[in-house]
Formats: structure tokens, sequence, C-alpha cells
């Protein structure tokens, strides 16, 4: 521990007449030997209050950044801009479904405050200043044998607060930790809690969920915690259009699984900057299955029903309007039978997520049989792309102001596209002179 412990901390600690506490995720990881990407987060404690602690903070040089005399928590930083959250030691009462605590205690007894918490893997104490673990609730052993039981009964813990439904998923993939039977329990018995929980935090949540792989880099982490969720039924409550693909069978000779089986797998194999739109490209699929009979209509249905989703989960609308497009389009050229002709104006168009397609369609081929390789929609549309016939304006010849000569002015964006569709098929003609005369045929 002494290795990852800034020095400004150490001397914050011997400053205190009390001793001061690292807890949570960094005393975790580092008896899980796991080391988190990017900056540490530091969470220490002490039965200081507020008032009590923060003159010993300036006067060890951290920089206080806010205060919340309430919970008796200060974020501060130190000269190195490593941030901590300090929290007087403290027991919580919550009501049931209400996310914040209705009645804090502060308390000097360490026991009461790691029963506030929520698993006993984070519920593991440093003394920074003796070099001591304490253990209140047995966390050592749990994080060895890499389980997540909860500091009390699980019925009361998940009981409490919903968002700890969608923190037991993330973090155990992310950690590569698993519940243990009455966490799962206590998580499946409250899994209605989630309705709770504002929709922006929710998001935020699964957000770091289906990215959950970058933590740690613990293999397939995403897949392990959004698994986790179906397994409490807690994405039944989030996504519920996704989760009516349960148990409902495809094709046998195109896919191994069902569809929300094939959705959660495609979050496995999605690159990090698709996986939203991987877990939502088939959602049309279970509305189609049940309202035709078959799934034909799926991606145009899929993209409507993810607009209401994301819509729903108060998701950025500029990531809605992507993933949308993504999730109508995923089954375009699925046959590799659409001519070259149409697809490189299809290129043309649809310029601007071609990348990201490419990507959902790779997860989307993986996902019916574990089949890592290239698909081949993927490798036919790279080999075309690799001819780099023009697919943007970059790559015109001409600009607009080499029409403006040829072409009404309120033509000109309209006119550049159109000679642009014809060099994605004719990349012979794209040469400044030639593609002037077309211009002027077609408006002169």
């Amino acid at each position: 521990m002494e290795k990852i412990i800034p020095q400004q901390l150490h001397a914050l600690a011997h400053a205190c007449p009390t001793p001061l506490y690292l807890v949570g995720g960094c005393v975790r990881d580092y008896l899980s030997n796991l080391t988190p990407c990017g900056m540490r987060d530091f969470d220490i404690c002490a039965p200081l209050s507020p008032d009590a602690f923060i003159p010993i903070a300036l006067a060890s040089h951290f920089t206080v950044r806010s205060v919340y005399k309430a919970t008796g928590t200060i974020k501060l930083c130190d000269s190195e801009n490593n941030e901590y959250e300090y929290s007087t030691f403290r027991s919580d009462k919550y009501v049931r479904g209400v996310h914040t605590p209705v009645e804090t205690v502060f308390t000097t007894d360490i026991t009461l405050d790691a029963k506030r918490r929520d698993f006993t893997a984070n519920a593991v104490y440093y003394d920074v200043k003796r070099g001591e673990f304490c253990d209140p609730l047995g966390g050592i052993p749990a994080i060895h044998e890499k389980r997540f039981t909860t500091v009390a009964p699980a019925e009361k813990v998940f009981g409490e607060d919903g968002l700890r439904l969608m923190r037991l998923a993330r973090q155990a993939g992310q950690l590569g930790f698993s519940p243990d039977e009455e966490c799962i329990a206590g998580a499946s018995q409250n899994a209605s809690l989630i309705r709770d929980i504002t929709p922006e935090r929710v998001f935020a949540e699964l957000c770091l969920l289906l990215h959950a792989d970058q933590k740690y880099g613990v293999a397939y982490a995403q897949y392990a915690g959004i698994k986790l969720l179906d397994a409490t039924r807690v994405l039944d409550y989030i996504l519920p259009e996704l989760t009516l693909g349960r148990g409902v069978t495809q094709r046998a000779d195109y896919h191994k699984y069902d569809i929300l089986e094939h959705s959660l797998r495609a979050v496995k194999y999605a690159d990090t900057s698709v996986r939203l739109a991987s877990l939502l490209h088939d959602i049309g699929k279970p509305f189609c299955a049940f309202r035709d009979g078959n799934v034909y209509a799926h991606p145009e249905e899929g993209a409507r029903i993810a607009e209401t989703v994301l819509h729903r989960l108060k998701a950025p609308k500029k990531a809605t309007l992507r993933i949308c497009e993504l999730v109508k389009l995923h089954m375009y050229d699925f046959n590799c039978k659409t001519s070259e002709n149409k697809l490189r104006r299809f290129f043309v168009e649809h310029y601007p997520v071609l990348d990201d397609l490419l990507l959902v369609k790779q997860a989307d081929f993986s996902a019916c049989t574990d089949d890592t390789s290239i698909a081949p929609t993927v490798d036919r549309w790279q080999k075309l792309l690799a001819e780099r016939a023009p697919v943007t304006l970059k790559t015109l010849a001409v600009t607009g102001l080499d029409l403006v000569p040829l072409v009404p002015t309120h033509k000109i964006a309209e006119a550049l596209h159109m000679l642009l569709l014809h060099v994605a098929v004719n990349p012979q003609d794209n040469e400044r002179n030639r593609l002037c005369k077309i211009a002027h045929s077609l408006y002169g």
C-alpha cells in the first residue's frame, strides 16, 4: 500500500489526532492486485467532523473544493492534483425507494461506518499512519475469493438504494468478482427499485458498465456486467424492449442464441465506441417477431424503438441520432448481394457513420456464433473502400467556387453532392475539367 499512497496523504495522516483511513476502491484494488487505468481516486475517512478536519487539511497544503456538512463529506485535492473524498464516520438511515439517506448520524465506531457501505470488499480500511489494515466485516477474505457479499442482509442493502443494483453489475464486471447467492437474491428481490433512480443516473451507470473492461483491463468485463443485470432482472426495468427477446429463438442456420443473448454478446464483441449501439441493434426484433411473425422490418422498427428508449434514458441528442442511424442501417448488404455501384453511393450518403457501422456489423456477426473472424460484409466493404474512390467532398476534384460560373448559387450544394455520387461510381471522372463539364451539362 505504501507505494501507492502520496506523500502528502502521509503528512495529512500524521497531522490528524485520530487515525486517518483509506477505504473502498483503493484498498480493494490493492488487495486484488488490480491497477486502475488513469489516476486513482482516494476515499479517506476518520471520526473527525468537517470543522475539525478542514484546518488540518489546509495546513497540510490540500485544496478544499467542496464541503457537504450534512453528510460529513469533503472533496479535496493535493498539490499533484490527486483527488480525495473525505467522509466523517457515520451511519445512514434510508427509506425504501429513496436513493439518499433520510438521516445521518456521525459516530466514532468504524464498524458502524463499514455497515453503511454496500459490499464487504468495499469496507476494508487502511490506517495510513500505522500502515495496518482494519477489516470489520470480513472483506479481505471476500476480496481474495473475488466474491461480493453485502455488508448487511442483501435484501436490506439493495432495498436502501436502488443504484446499488447497477453498481453491483458494474463493479462485478470491472473486477472479475462474482456475487454470492444471497447477494444475487437480494438484488433480484429489489430489482424494481431501479425505477426510483433518475434516468440520467441510470444512463451514466449503463455507459460505465458497457465500458467496464477499460477500468482494469479485465477481458469481457462489460459482458459479465450486462449478464448480471440480466440475471437479477434489473435489465427488465431499464430496457424492457430488449428483454422481450429473452427466449425468442432465431434461425438456427444463422444464430446460436436467442434474441436477447445475441444482443448481449454483441456487447461482448463490440468495439468500445459502439457498445450501446450494438446492445440496441436488434431491439426491434422482439417487437416485429410478436407483431408480424417475422423480423424483416426490425432495422426500421428498431431505430424507432431505440429513439424512444434513449429519450427515456435522457441520452445526449447527438448520441441518440447516431445510434438510431446505426440501428436502422445495420442490416444493409447483410448478404453481400448489393451491387458495387449502389454500395459506393451508399458510402457517400452515410460516410459520417460508416466506420461505426462497420464496427456494429462486426459485433453483430461475431455475436451470432461467437465467430471473431472478419464478417463477410465488413471484408467486402473494406476492400471497396480501399480502392479509394471519392466518398467525401474533400476528395472531390472541384469545390463550390469552381461551380459558381456554371451552376445557380442555390444549387451549388446539390451539384456537389450529385458530382460526388457520380465519381463514387466513376472514379476516373474525378478531374476538375471533367466535373465542370458534367456540372454544366446538368445545370447549364
